[in-house]
């Protein structure tokens, strides 16, 4: 009983520090694009603008609940909280030395976790009942389902080097050298793949403004807006951490991947703040043209290496 109370109280502690996390992502987000377009950010809130995420967040949960008419009600509110507690859901596979959920399926549970987010996107934009929130969901649809791909084949590259679905054992075979040493390409394709399945600039399509006013979310306002804009943030600092676990030595019990997290979300803003929205085609050709060859050349290559190592030891 008592070790069911800590895992309880130790997957409350995360989601917590997550949704902290979240908070303060969306301050360094709004300071950073501020000094890349010459001003300042929110700086007037407190003490050099820092509770501004606890005051926005305020305000959008006190603003008022629109309900469309034509919407199906039940969905319409529910797709956002499946959303925020998906994106939440997929925090639990990384280990934790406090008797987490340490399991040795973890890269399995964070396939599964990802490809279900589709469905929440899709029943956004569906029961709205308006035509941009349709259009919105079903690119955001296309372009994860095709960016899943190069994804999945990236993982599994690396899953027959260590011949694990362990993320603990990341740490172990990157004790001498991090991956991204030896796999930069791969490492870049997982980065373009992340920024396409969190639907973040330059592939926001599921809510380009110019052509969609707001995409799937053009309904939601107040509460419901909010959560789908938690979710989102939350899947930015989970695949930010999923990149320093690949790529970047995995090393749990260092206050170095605190820094290097840090460092790879700052990347999701500074790549807002540089590129222009892509066009939707070249999206799709860059997906199926260049990335899944790359990823699965990558995959075949470790696969062939994996297999000479073995023959040369038996």
């Amino acid at each position: 009983m008592f070790d069911f109370a800590f895992l309880i109280f130790s997957a409350l502690v995360l989601v917590v520090c997550v949704l902290v996390g979240v908070a303060f992502l969306t301050l360094l987000e709004r300071k950073v694009l501020g000094y890349i377009q010459l001003r300042k950010g929110p700086n007037k809130v407190g003490f050099v603008g820092v509770p501004q995420p606890f005051s926005d967040a305020i305000k959008l949960f006190t603003k008022e609940h629109t309900y469309p008419f034509m919407s199906n009600y039940s969905l319409y509110y529910s797709s956002p909280v499946f959303n925020l507690f998906l994106s939440l859901l997929v925090w639990m596979c990384i280990p934790i030395f406090s008797g987490f959920f340490s399991f040795s399926l973890g890269i399995l549970y964070f396939l599964c976790c990802a490809s279900l987010g589709v469905y929440t996107v899709m029943l956004a934009g569906w029961s709205s009942n308006s035509n941009y929130s349709m259009l919105g969901g079903m690119r955001a649809v296309a372009q994860t389902i095709s960016y899943e791909v190069s994804l999945a084949l990236t993982l599994l590259s690396f899953l027959v080097l260590i011949m694990s679905l362990n993320l603990l054992d990341l740490k172990i075979y990157q004790s001498v050298v991090w991956f991204v040493v030896i796999s930069l390409p791969l490492c870049m394709v997982w980065f373009v793949s992340s920024l396409a399945e969190t639907n973040r600039t330059p592939f926001d399509f599921a809510e380009g403004e110019s052509e969609l006013v707001s995409g799937f979310n053009v309904e939601y306002s107040g509460g419901g807006f909010a959560l789908i804009f938690l979710a989102e943030y939350s899947s930015i600092l989970f695949m930010s951490m999923m990149c320093c676990l690949l790529f970047l030595g995995a090393n749990f019990i260092s206050a170095l991947i605190f820094f290097l997290v840090g460092f790879m979300s700052f990347l999701w803003v500074w790549v807002r703040g540089t590129l222009p929205r892509y066009r939707y085609d070249k999206l799709m050709y860059l997906a199926w043209k260049s990335y899944l060859p790359l990823t699965l050349n990558y995959f075949l290559f470790f696969l062939g290496v994996k297999i000479f190592f073995f023959s040369g030891l038996i």
